[in-house]
């Protein structure tokens, strides 16, 4: 048998205007070079999922970090400290963005990196991932699960959230992978179809895929929402564009 074993731990990076973030990483043992995968949280939180799908990167043979985007809003549990969040309004795109770009550069600076990074994200993360993919140039691949808010009237745009991420996708900067259940409220399919639209425009590289009996977060195991058959599925796409795009 092959021998398998991994290295996953809390640290310390540098977040937006340097200030220090807590973030969870993990990866293979061994020198590597591994492809890097940043993991954006999602709106419940920095939670145990995120722990594990950070580890389950790291299983399939990825340098991975989940940085923690509501650091600034103190400790305790996932769901108090995303509450307390969400009474603030939600964090800052231009936060959001530079946390996610020191997440990047933290990969970057590794010996075991093979070069490549990449982002994902489920739910306001998989919005922050094609976001941050739309304003930077230092990532390879992007993958968006079921972000809503991509697409936004003028009435939804806060101090916070100033522009629909849409409206920069002349901007984006690496291959797209989207994936959506047909059932989801957030975003709708009408709202996936206008995204999709976009991105012919411009002539992006991207693949979207749709799911019949899937609405949001169909692949959180642990909630109702879980799908089986779609959720393997989608987790096969994931990891057939990531190996694409940033296996050396």
């Amino acid at each position: 048998m092959a021998y398998e074993g991994m290295i996953a731990e809390t640290i310390s990076i540098n977040g937006d205007k340097n200030e220090p973030i807590s973030a969870y990483v993990a990866r293979p043992l061994g020198p590597g070079p591994f492809p890097g995968i940043v993991l954006i949280h999602h709106a419940p939180g920095w939670d145990e999922w995120y722990r594990e799908t950070t580890r389950k990167f790291a299983h399939h043979g990825y340098a991975a970090i989940s940085h923690n985007l509501y650091h600034r809003a103190g400790v305790g549990k996932a769901d108090d400290v995303a509450a307390k969040v969400r009474a603030e309004g939600g964090v800052a795109d231009a936060r959001v963005i530079g946390d996610t770009e020191g997440a990047v550069a933290w990969l970057r600076a590794q010996p075991f990196l093979n070069g490549k990074v990449g982002v994902l994200g489920t739910c306001s993360g998989g919005r922050h991932s094609f976001l941050f993919a739309c304003h930077t140039k230092s990532i390879d691949a992007a993958v968006d699960l079921w972000g809503g808010r991509v697409v936004m009237s003028k009435e939804e745009l806060t101090a916070k959230q100033p522009v629909a991420p849409i409206e920069l996708t002349g901007n984006l900067s690496c291959p797209l992978l989207g994936l959506f259940g047909n059932e989801d409220r957030a975003p709708t399919p009408e709202q996936v179809d206008r995204h999709d639209a976009e991105l012919k425009k411009y002539g992006k590289e991207y693949e979207f895929h749709r799911y019949d009996g899937a609405g949001h977060g169909f692949f959180y195991y642990d909630r109702p929402m879980y799908r089986v058959e779609q959720a393997l599925d989608g987790w096969g796409k994931v990891f057939s564009f990531l190996h694409k795009h940033l296996a050396a």
